[in-house]
């Protein structure tokens, strides 16, 4: 995808990383760490985090081309440079939702079974309890994990958006007011 309505794609394509990165950092966090969410938007943080895993190769392709197309200037690079680093970001967001989900999903499935007669019967107290602290261990790894992977990938796509800020703006806009020019009234009117 090179162009929407006339306008470079990455111009556009970018708002959907700045705001789907962050978005589902912060709810890769929750799930993982608060039974509550996890219950409730385990579904919709897999969903957004794969959907943001996918906004950045399209949005960094999009850039690719529009980087072909502007002067080659140490901010441009800069930027692209650092845009390279969020694909790993987002896979880890949408690696730790999936597992997030899938555990949840089995801890579903073995309530469900649980309550079964035939099941409670066979389960056997001293390994059910083995198995909830390795269960509470994993979950442990999982949120941390989250939570470095949340911040790492927040953290990059503020250094990628401020770099490309700056290769768009610097050096295009004054610091003083310019006088208005046409039909116009001064003060906005």
């Amino acid at each position: 995808m090179t162009m929407i309505n006339g306008l470079p794609a990455h111009v556009l394509l970018v708002h959907l990383v700045v705001v789907l990165i962050p978005v589902s950092a912060v709810l890769v966090v929750l799930v993982a760490a608060w039974p509550a969410a996890r219950r409730r938007l385990d579904v919709l943080t897999a969903a957004l985090a794969v959907a943001a895993l996918v906004a950045v190769p399209i949005t960094t392709d999009a850039g690719e081309w529009l980087e072909r197309r502007v002067p080659r200037t140490p901010l441009i690079r800069a930027h692209t440079q650092l845009g390279d680093t969020m694909l790993p970001w987002a896979i880890g967001l949408a690696v730790i939702a999936l597992v997030v989900l899938g555990r949840e999903r089995v801890a579903h499935r073995q309530a469900a079974r649980a309550s079964e007669p035939s099941a409670v019967e066979i389960r056997d107290g001293g390994r059910h309890q083995r198995e909830s602290r390795r269960d509470r261990l994993v979950t442990a790894v999982v949120g941390v994990l989250a939570v470095v992977v949340a911040v790492g990938s927040v953290v990059t796509v503020y250094r990628i958006g401020d770099s490309g800020a700056r290769a768009a703006w610097t050096g295009q806009f004054s610091q003083q007011a310019q006088p208005r020019t046409g039909g116009a009234a001064p003060g906005g009117g």
